[in-house]
């Protein structure tokens, strides 16, 4: 079956340093983007190595390392600028980049035990950074009339698992966002979607015991590979229809025909439907009964 092609096309893939953001960098970049960037608050060796890494496999100049904080307007303005001023364009942005609760905390204290610094670091990186990179990357992308909003987020039942404070809130406002965005730029050409990994991955964001603790009791464990493909066909024109909606790269069947394929990973929004009329109304449609239209 044809593959996505992303040819002419330029993306931002925030936290691109390492794990699923070096993994859909690189599967942006093979599909044929014209450019892709990666962003890192603090790693800017890893971005750099990426860059490289995205010109070796592709054999063309189009990786971009730019050094950014998304939780800093300026920063996130200023990786758009410069992502627009090397490739002349922007059509995609993967907003990756987030902490965990590694990041507050070492052992599984209650939300009242938790560091406040940390808790205010998380959130701003987590909800703040999403929002003040997409508040960047949609101008261009509406006046060129077409773009990719791409929310990585995570499974419904684990935002609200116990001691999961604030990582979990912090996806769910994502997913919020996500459906907000997607009606805010109906109309555009400009979709906004969400993608989960399904579970744990085994990369190191999460505690360094929670894979292995995983994997002796049992539980399934997702190599950060499985983000590719979703990313690269909701980055694609294929996605058009699809907008404020929510797929399970998990869920990902590779061996079926890519519009089916998506249809068996998208699940319903974890909100419930508004009452009032909504232009992304089908994003609450059953998944397996078509493109759920904006």
């Amino acid at each position: 079956m044809a593959e996505p092609d992303l040819s002419g096309k330029v993306a931002i893939v925030t936290g691109g340093g390492r794990g699923m953001g070096r993994v859909m960098a690189l599967a942006l970049a093979r599909a044929g983007a014209l450019g892709v960037t990666v962003t890192s608050a603090e790693s800017g060796d890893e971005i750099r190595a990426v860059a490289r890494q995205i010109n070796d496999a592709t054999g063309r100049d189009c990786g971009l390392a730019v050094a950014a904080d998304v939780a800093d307007p300026e920063d996130c303005a200023r990786a758009v600028a410069e992502t627009v001023d090397r490739f002349g364009a922007l059509h995609i942005l993967v907003n990756n980049a987030g902490k965990g609760m590694r990041n507050i905390r070492q052992g599984n204290d209650p939300f009242w035990k938790n560091d406040i610094s940390g808790w205010l670091r998380l959130v701003d990186t987590n909800v703040n950074g999403p929002f003040l990179m997409a508040r960047a990357a949609a101008p261009p992308m509406v006046a060129a009339g077409q773009g990719r909003i791409i929310n990585i987020s995570k499974s419904g039942q684990s935002m609200i698992g116990p001691r999961n404070s604030p990582y979990g809130p912090s996806k769910a406002a994502l997913d919020a966002m996500t459906l907000i965005w997607a009606q805010d730029l109906s109309g555009t050409g400009v979709t906004v979607n969400a993608l989960v990994p399904g579970g744990l991955t085994d990369t190191t964001f999460s505690r360094p015991s929670a894979v292995p603790h995983a994997r002796e009791a049992g539980r399934p464990v997702y190599p950060p590979e499985a983000m590719a493909v979703p990313a690269v066909w909701l980055a694609s024109g294929d996605s058009a229809a699809y907008s404020g909606c929510r797929f399970n790269a998990a869920n990902w069947d590779g061996s079926l025909p890519a519009h089916e394929a998506a249809e068996a990973a998208r699940e319903v929004p974890i909100f419930a439907q508004p009452q009032r009329q909504s232009p992304i109304s089908g994003a609450w449609a059953a998944p397996g009964g078509g493109p759920a239209k904006a």
